[in-house]
């Protein structure tokens, strides 16, 4: 790092001189790896121009109609277009899907009906999504309530245990669940490889069984998707990876035809499906975060991983490791106290671009049963492929860190990090020597 530019964090950001060779030191310790990240990032980034160019994607695609939305092309471009990025028979992309769980639960409630049995089989899903479900807090018009059955197959040694969901396979099984990313938990992401090696023993014991995966934290992190390795259908939200920080609203569903089609009448009404819903002008912003999508997450990758050897350096275990494979964006860290995980989060908005100023406290928030802090100073409200941390306050006290748009601005939330924890006393200060 430049002098100029220590003297610059040093006296503007109010960061101590020894976390900053701190980090630097540590980031000398993974830039070998970065080679990696990039290749991958270089096939995805063809991947989708290709996409675009496939589809004939014109500057005419981003006008757009009122009402029903009939005759809106853009849509129906940017559906074509997320349908050949994923490998798919059919999509459905839209602003008016709110979040990752609003996609998740079209999917879920679209596709199952009084009597089915969905199994979770990489344990309990992410917390919102378990009161979607019914089994936790008392919500009307849970799944559970709309008599859908419902079981959970614990991870074993944070792998899907394929021979225990073949096992709990009963005749009202219709569809079972794959949350790819870590979410609020202590076990890696699943891997590419690992969920094809149990999609291939799953469906040769029963093809039929739809499989579905919650990809939000997931897309372009590796070079091959879930949909590419024998997935029926998956779910994911515009204001993670694929948005790349520049949509402003939105999910996606991309999988078989039939099955996207059943979903799209549950998001509209039957006989509407995907043939009404307005975009809103949306089209254009919705396809130029696409484009930049893999190097946001790549950029977001490199941020995490130097946020994990940061703190796994000064002692605080981290999920996933340095040398694991990663298969999200996520970088959980143990902070095993409260205090650490809030000073922490307020390190990471003290660092933001946009609300820097503001103080994250834990909160009642919507759709969780614990208090929840979120630092998250972004350009579009609640985007978490932008530089951003929460958890859960409860034990053992992780903090999950994600996004960043450049590695820059993730260099810069390690530092403020560091920088708050070492200012409140909640670290030694003779682990910063180097």
């Amino acid at each position: 790092m430049d002098k100029d530019t220590v003297i610059l964090l040093c006296k503007q950001f109010g960061i101590d001189e020894r976390v900053i060779n701190f980090v630097n030191s540590k980031e000398s310790l993974i830039k070998d790896k970065f080679n990696k990240i990039d290749k991958i990032k270089e096939f995805n980034q063809y991947k989708i121009i290709h996409s675009m160019q496939k589809s004939r994607l014109s500057s005419t695609d981003f006008n757009w109609t009122t009402g029903y939305g009939y005759g809106d092309v853009g849509r129906d471009k940017a559906e074509e277009i997320y349908s050949l990025v994923f490998n798919v028979e059919d999509a459905l992309v839209r602003p008016t899907i709110v979040s990752g769980t609003h996609a998740i639960t079209l999917c879920l409630s679209g596709l199952l009906k009084p009597g089915d049995e969905f199994i979770s089989i990489t344990d309990s899903p992410y917390d919102t999504l378990q009161k979607v479900i019914g089994t936790k807090g008392n919500q009307e018009g849970t799944l559970l309530e709309y008599g859908i059955k419902y079981k959970e197959i614990p991870l074993k040694d944070g792998k899907i245990n394929t021979d225990k969901v073949i096992d709990n396979l009963s005749k009202d099984t219709k569809l079972l669940l794959i949350q790819r990313s870590t979410g609020y938990s202590n076990r890696k992401a699943i891997t590419i490889q690992e969920m094809e090696e149990a999609i291939k023993r799953i469906k040769q014991f029963n093809d039929e069984i739809i499989i579905m995966v919650d990809n939000c934290y997931g897309e372009f992190v590796e070079n091959k998707e879930p949909t590419d390795i024998g997935a029926d259908i998956m779910a994911g939200s515009l204001i993670k990876n694929p948005g790349g920080g520049i949509a402003l609203a939105g999910g996606y569903i991309v999988g078989k035809e039939n099955l996207v089609n059943k979903v799209a009448n549950r998001s509209t009404a039957p006989g509407l499906g995907k043939d009404c819903g307005l975009t809103f002008g949306t089209t254009r912003t919705t396809l130029q975060g696409l484009f930049l999508a893999p190097h946001i997450v790549s950029e977001a990758i490199k941020g995490g991983m130097l946020i994990g050897i940061v703190y796994k350096e000064l002692g605080f275990e981290i999920v996933p490791d340095i040398e694991d494979t990663r298969s999200d964006i996520i970088q959980a860290v143990k902070l095993a106290s409260p205090e650490r995980v809030v000073e922490f989060c307020k390190g990471i908005q003290m660092a933001s671009a946009v609300d820097s100023y503001v103080i994250p406290m834990p909160w009642d928030m919507p759709g969780y049963e614990d208090k929840v802090i979120m630092a998250s100073g972004g350009f579009v409200e609640g985007s978490s492929i932008e530089l951003s941390a929460d958890g859960p306050m409860r034990k053992p006290y992780f903090a999950y860190y994600q996004g960043g748009l450049t590695y820059e601005h993730c260099k810069l939330g390690a530092m403020m990090s560091l920088n708050n924890l070492l200012k409140n006393n909640l670290i030694e200060k003779n682990k910063l020597i180097i």
